[in-house]
């Protein structure tokens, strides 16, 4: 039977009330809840555009999402920890003051590659692994990859550990471990935050700075790097980005469905990352030589063990990133040292 064009437009307009309508009645019977979410781009940025996703998902777990876009994640943070948000989505730095251990998935050079960031993402996603989510009244309710963390220079004759010493260092100071790093390597630390030093980067404030690639069109880095600038091609941490929930507030129900739902994103924001990486420019890329890749995965690993003895690092996550790393390559001499 065919249905004339004003019967089917009738239809089609009936099917999309009936699920405004389902979504609305959703949204009356779920309870409120609030999140800061940190972009560096406020409201219009991708990573707060990715997030709107959760908010339709949480409507059927039970909770209606009033999302807030904040620039500044120091004030994100500190909103969170004031009880002015429910949960917050920060990078992994910051999210290491209410969770360690998946605070150190960001640790120096322990996650070389996105097959093992897949394994470890996948395991942490897990209902075994909810325990070690939560710390105090804290839990952490999904993680989403940002991508590997390059080093980026304004001048492409910095080739070298030795040509960095003196070099003025965009640095995270609230992250022992980027203090840590820039002194380990003879670097004169500046601090900024992740709203403020790309800025420092592109008017010549530093030398250098560190990023995931998908920071660079949208933060304008390409404006420090070019003409003369290069972007370091060894991966020296893998960034992500953390739900952090209050954990009263939520049910266990309702975290282990959107750790599971983040974890099922995992292609989607690593198609971004990959995608980001490409549009680099090819001549702006320098590739490390072997012997400096193994100096730096050498020097990272002191830096990683020497964290974890004052305690910034976890000592069970950076076990974990160990089995994860000697599952790839079992022959590498840290799969029986016993050092990690």
């Amino acid at each position: 039977m065919q249905l004339s064009t004003g019967v089917r437009a009738a239809a089609a307009a009936c099917v999309i009330g009936l699920g405004a309508s389902l979504l609305a009645t959703a949204a009356s019977a779920a309870e409120k809840r609030s999140v800061c979410i940190f972009d560096p781009l406020g409201a219009t940025g991708p990573i707060f555009t990715l997030t709107k996703a959760t908010k339709v998902k949480a409507l059927g777990w039970g909770y209606d999402l009033e999302l807030r876009a904040y620039t500044d994640e120091k004030i994100a943070s500190d909103d969170f920890l004031a009880g002015q948000c429910d949960a917050a989505l920060l990078t992994d730095v910051r999210a290491r003051e209410f969770n360690r251990f998946t605070g150190t998935l960001v640790a120096v050079g322990a996650i070389p590659g996105y097959d093992e960031l897949s394994t470890l993402l996948q395991t942490l996603s897990s209902p075994k692994a909810a325990p070690l989510m939560k710390s105090e009244n804290y839990e952490i309710a999904g993680i989403a990859p940002a991508g590997a963390i390059y080093v980026l220079l304004r001048d492409r004759a910095i080739d070298s550990v030795e040509k960095i010493q003196g070099k003025k260092i965009a640095t995270l100071d609230y992250d022992p471990a980027a203090v840590a790093m820039v002194r380990h390597v003879g670097g004169s630390v500046v601090s900024a935050t992740t709203s403020s030093f790309a800025g420092k980067f592109n008017n010549g404030s530093v030398d250098v700075a560190y990023a995931p690639a998908v920071a660079y069109q949208p933060m304008e880095l390409y404006k420090g790097v070019e003409p003369n600038g290069s972007v370091f091609n060894y991966n020296f941490a893998q960034m992500t980005f953390q739900l952090v929930v209050t954990a009263d507030k939520f049910s266990d129900s309702f975290k282990q469905n959107m750790r599971e739902y983040y974890q099922s994103r995992f292609g989607e924001f690593m198609d971004i990352v990959k995608k980001a990486e490409a549009e680099i420019p090819a001549n702006v890329w320098v590739q490390p030589s072997g012997e400096q890749a193994a100096g730096f995965d050498s020097m990272l690993k002191d830096v990683r063990i020497s964290l974890r003895d004052e305690g910034v690092y976890h000592p069970k996550m950076l076990k974990l990133m160990q089995k994860v790393r000697c599952q790839s390559e079992a022959t590498k001499a840290e799969c029986v040292d016993g050092r990690e």
